[in-house]
């Protein structure tokens, strides 16, 4: 008999409806349960795509001896992180605390006020390598409960006043400065191996905006360390297996084995890395003329509309890492390894030859089982472009007709803004109208689902019906992050006003004074800590995705108090960017704009027209654009700029400050820091 999570909205909890556990979803009924019965809550926080969570789920959830013990003696709380990113933030903050680490599943015993007093991560279900199981840590904990409740009401005081003690008040700082900015790219080089590329490290997460950052700075201070430190790690992504050779788009992460060989991904594909990859490799596009930048942009974003595009017009989660093998089992990679045999099978002796040395699978294998995992591995040759084109396309129909990876079909606001900027302009420097498209019906969908008349954003939707959670801080800068990209393609100012209504509510409900930043709302449901977090993780944080979006609204409008907010949110930058610059790489990057002005660029002439895209095209960092007919625009920087001689004629601005206009591409293209034709 399904469980109180059957009517979720959440592909994670969905997958949970049928356990014998009797699961309830995050809510004042569950507290109060438990405070009705006496027991302490159990709280279990994953995400669909999330490997160990699938594990402990099979391995206890679905356990009917286990979870007969947990019906009896808690009351079992699960929670997506993905859905309650604030649930998430607060109670990882105390299980890193008093652990060291964290990671998912999440496991958290607390009291029915909310107060946790022990933590965790996976358990096993049986005792090994050290590690109690699952069981032993429920019978621990009941113990505990029941005759030494003092000693855990204790625990749980102090650990729940520990956490109200770490408000961040570094937010009226001073603004990065010059020395902020080469003092975050020394340590960034100190970072780098030089020889292959990536950052050091054994796992290797893509480091999407420190990459926006490396670019910007090298376009305003004209450094090549930087350039190079960014073609380098665009390069060795792109040629490893952390991206998929055969259907575009990124993994989460790879890893270095230990007995050598090509790294090793973890299969899971996430919305965010494609939206944020995209639009880096866009960008390294726009400085260099890259053509791997542009191939990979191009194909990132053909992944992420063929595959994780919603019948509503918005974007999916994420793609699990596991799926069905040949032998009906569920196992991580399936979807994407090959054998020699099976490149033959799919395209006969000559290009399965080919095949496996430029993707490098070999008759050992380099993954699982005989399979290989696919990357460039003809570094420095020549290889005929028309035929490994060729290849790919015929692997990939092949791959189709495998059993497919789950879909985690919840559509984030966030990710979903992330998405719509990587389209937008993705679409406009390459010349693909359809991308802008997609990008606008997601634009649409966050406007008619997520804020519906009153412009306070709702955090997710499946199939069209909110999920019913807040907004958080990420969500709206992010999804303003999103509309004004898609204004500076499109031309159209709505998506500047509907930018404005949710700075507006950044401004009224997430900042406190001195210009810190909160992750919640103040009128938002009160956890036991209001989360704060500045530091850039596998997304921008809150905090550094608002403070970008508020310095690109101010310099769209001219507004005064969205600058000042900016600036004060982007001291977190002076104070994090010198000692930990991988860890707030879009803060660092939203400074280069603060430096750079940044510039507004107002074109009076046709959208989509050689000026546009030419403005479009530039590399001043964060500069704005507008473009469209002055009379009557919705685009404060349009006003009162006509064309000159009746030519389409484009003003370069530095707080509402214009050079002289110009008519000239080449003239406009040198202004901005750019080409006319992007090389």
């Amino acid at each position: 008999m399904p469980n109180r999570l059957a009517q979720a909205t959440s592909p994670y909890l969905l997958q949970h409806a049928d356990n014998p556990v009797d699961w309830w979803p995050w809510e004042t009924d569950a507290f109060e349960e438990a405070r009705r019965r006496d027991v302490p809550v159990f709280l279990s926080v994953g995400y669909s795509a999330c490997h160990w969570c699938h594990v402990m789920a099979h391995e206890s959830f679905e356990d009917d001896d286990t979870a007969a013990y947990m019906n009896e003696h808690f009351v079992s709380v699960k929670v997506d992180r993905e859905e309650r990113p604030d649930v998430d933030a607060v109670y990882m903050e105390a299980v890193q605390a008093a652990t060291g680490q964290g990671g998912w599943p999440m496991s958290v015993f607390m009291t029915p006020d909310g107060e946790p007093f022990y933590f965790g991560t996976y358990f096993p279900p049986e005792a090994r390598h050290g590690m109690a199981s699952f069981r032993q840590v429920l019978e621990g904990v009941h113990n505990a409960w029941t005759s030494r409740r003092d000693e855990v009401g204790e625990v749980a005081g102090k650990i729940t006043r520990d956490l109200a003690e770490r408000e961040l008040s570094i937010g009226d700082a001073e603004t990065p400065t010059e020395e902020t900015q080469a003092l975050a790219l020394f340590q960034l080089t100190r970072d780098i191996d030089s020889a292959s590329g990536w950052f050091r490290g054994d796992t290797k997460f893509p480091p999407s905006m420190v990459i926006e950052f490396l670019l910007r700075h090298h376009a305003r201070a004209g450094s090549v360390a930087a350039l190079e430190m960014a073609e380098g790690l665009c390069g060795a992504m792109a040629r490893s297996s952390l991206y998929d050779q055969v259907g575009g788009g990124f993994h989460r992460y790879v890893l270095t084995p230990r007995t050598g060989g090509p790294l090793v991904p973890h299969f899971e594909k996430m919305l965010y890395d494609n939206a944020l990859l995209c639009r880096a490799y866009a960008h390294l596009w726009r400085s260099t003329g890259s053509e791997l930048a542009r191939r990979v942009a191009l194909e990132t974003a053909d992944f992420m509309v063929r595959e994780l595009r919603t019948p509503e017009g918005g974007f999916a989660s994420a793609l699990d890492a596991d799926s069905e093998d040949g032998a009906g089992r569920h196992v991580e990679g399936a979807y994407y390894v090959w054998t020699p045999e099976q490149l033959r099978e799919v395209l006969g002796d000559q290009d399965a030859a080919f095949a496996a040395e430029h993707f490098g699978v070999t008759e050992q294998g380099t993954f699982e089982e005989g399979a290989s995992v696919l990357r460039l591995a003809r570094t420095g040759t020549v290889v005929d472009a028309g035929r490994a084109a060729d290849v790919r396309a015929k692997l990939l129909a092949a791959r189709e007709l495998r059993p497919r990876p789950g879909r985690d079909d919840k559509v984030v606001a966030a990710w979903n803004g992330l998405a719509i900027a990587a389209l937008a302009e993705t679409g406009a420097y390459f010349g693909r109208p359809d991308l802008i498209e997609r990008a606008t019906e997601a634009a649409d969908l966050l406007v008619r689902v997520h804020m519906g008349d009153v412009a306070r954003l709702t955090r997710t939707s499946k199939d069209g019906r909110t999920g019913g959670h807040a907004g958080v801080l990420e969500d709206y800068g992010d999804v303003a992050e999103g509309f004004l990209a898609l204004a500076a393609v499109t031309g159209e100012g709505v998506w500047l006003e509907f930018a404005g209504f949710l700075l507006d509510i950044v401004l009224q409900h997430f900042t406190g004074e001195g210009g810190q930043l909160y992750d919640t709302a103040d009128d938002a449901e009160k956890l036991i800590r209001r989360p704060q977090d500045p530091t850039d993780s596998a997304t921008p944080a809150g905090w550094t995705a608002a403070a970008g979006a508020l310095l690109s609204y101010a310099a769209y409008t001219g507004s005064k108090a969205h600058r000042i907010a900016a600036e004060g949110a982007l001291g977190v930058v002076k104070a994090l960017g010198p000692r930990v610059p991988r860890f707030i790489g879009w803060g660092l990057a939203v400074a280069e704009a603060l430096l750079d002005g940044p510039r507004e660029v107002a074109v009076a002439g046709p959208v989509g027209g050689a000026l546009h895209r030419t403005a479009l095209l530039g590399r001043a960092p964060g500069a704005v654009v507008a473009a469209g007919e002055t009379a009557g625009t919705e685009f404060p920087l349009l006003a009162d700029r006509p064309m000159v001689g009746g030519a389409p004629t484009a003003y370069v601005c530095r707080h509402f400050v214009c050079d002289a206009p110009t008519t000239d591409r080449e003239a406009l293209a040198r202004s901005l820091g750019s080409s006319p034709s992007g090389d």
